[in-house]
């Protein structure tokens, strides 16, 4: 049996112990105010708190927009660990508290694009995944990153029916989970992260469509093999494993050259979406010599 790792197993107690990022870690999960902001964010207008905690996608309890904020409200987030584990030098289950001790917390301002064609402008607090990969020591072998949801039927219903191939499955390959755009989050404006948003600790990677920031993460494993994915497994000829936000390459269902921003009005103008949903400038030599359109 994994035994429960702390910090201190990983990193000399020294560099960890520092008061002020304690305190900022402590800002994503209640305990005092928000952190600072980061260079990384879009200054595009937020939406409200309430438009991004009561419209999104988790269909682990229920495939309507509002069934998240109805039905989440009794998932037990504490106490929370991460199984960490594959082609990493210390794998084992980590606490949630050790996992946010010495993390510099940062708020990040991201566009967020859904691959139904609506998006939204969410300020995220959270840090940076490559912190915790560093943390674990990432082996030479390893290529992809592999993430899993909990997987708890009793208190998420959309788990007993056959919508996925439970529990939820998502991957990036390990050049894009080191990039300093992706991050684990942990809270949402001044909160922590509401239930249906992902508590305790999601995924968010903004230049991809919304379902690749896989949420309420459980396990994370370093492989040398792209692994599978929920929606790719579902519906491949749908839902690729890179799903880069493309205006270019449309759903087969509909048109991705524009998208309907929450909280605008029905009747709003539809906006351009942008390659890789604005962030081309960081991230597009990352994909140098792919065809974007077979790789989807």
């Amino acid at each position: 049996m994994k035994r429960k790792l702390g910090w201190s197993d990983v990193t000399p107690r020294a560099d960890w112990l520092n008061r002020r990022q304690i305190i900022a870690a402590a800002g994503a999960i209640g305990l005092v105010g928000p952190v600072s902001a980061a260079g990384f964010s879009t200054d595009e207008k937020p939406n409200t708190f309430e438009e991004i905690s009561n419209y999104n996608n988790f269909y682990e309890f229920g495939t309507d927009k509002a069934d998240p904020a109805r039905h989440a409200r009794g998932l037990t987030i504490d106490p929370w660990s991460v199984e960490i584990g594959g082609l990493v030098d210390r794998p084992g289950s980590y606490p949630l508290d050790d996992i946010l001790k010495g993390v510099a917390l940062e708020e990040r301002i991201y566009r967020l694009r859904c691959v139904e064609a609506w998006s939204m402008v969410v300020p995220w607090i959270g840090f940076e995944l490559r912190t915790l990969l560093d943390r674990v020591g990432v082996q030479p072998a390893a290529r992809f990153v592999a993430f899993e949801t909990l997987m708890r039927p009793d208190e998420m219903p959309g788990q007993r029916q056959a919508i996925l191939d439970w529990p939820y499955r998502e991957g990036l390959r390990l050049d894009e989970a080191l990039h300093p755009l992706t991050i684990l989050a942990t809270g949402l404006y001044d909160d922590p992260l509401p239930k249906q948003n992902g508590a305790p600790l999601r995924l968010v990677v903004p230049w991809k469509y919304g379902f690749k920031s896989i949420k309420s993460i459980v396990k994370i494993r370093l492989v040398d093999q792209m692994p599978q994915t929920s929606w790719n497994m579902a519906n491949p000829r749908e839902y690729g494993f890179y799903s880069n936000v493309n205006p270019a390459v449309d759903h087969p269902r509909w048109s991705q050259a524009s998208e309907r921003r929450i909280g605008s009005g029905f009747f709003a103008p539809r906006i351009d979406t942008l390659p890789f949903n604005g962030y081309a400038d960081q991230v597009a030599s990352l994909y140098a010599g792919q065809d974007l359109a077979v790789d989807f």
